[in-house]
């Protein structure tokens, strides 16, 4: 069964620190068909321990590790790009990988982060 593009969400690390704290903005997206990468996973990481759960990072990369995808060479030199193109915003490179890789998975980019509202293919939650 083909997944719809509308149905396809790649998870911003905000969209799962909120979804973790309970944001009830984020309700509605706890089913949906969830993509990530393991640079997702390792800023989760930082703040489980930011906040003191240390404990609970095993338990949330097995939880997730099933919905990492890969990315290329090439999805670095463009996230570098997009870095450089918008240097203003600064924004991170783990955004821009995750931004470009929605849209190579056919997903939107979820995420509570400012930068992305008004770029296109954003489900943005403020």
């Amino acid at each position: 069964m083909k997944v719809k593009m509308s149905d396809k969400l790649f998870f911003d690390t905000c969209a799962l620190i909120e979804i973790s704290k309970g944001n009830l903005r984020f309700e509605r997206y706890k089913k949906s068909f969830m993509i990530l990468t393991d640079l997702n996973l390792m800023e989760y990481a930082y703040y489980l321990l930011k906040i003191g759960k240390e404990n609970q990072i095993k338990e949330i990369f097995e939880e997730l590790g099933s919905f990492v995808v890969d990315y290329t060479d090439e999805i670095l030199v463009e996230a570098a790009k997009m870095k450089f193109e918008y240097k203003k915003e600064k924004l991170s490179f783990v955004d821009c990988i995750g931004y470009l890789l929605a849209k190579k998975h056919e997903a939107r980019f979820l995420t509570s982060d400012g930068k992305f509202e008004s770029k296109d293919n954003v489900e943005y939650v403020k």
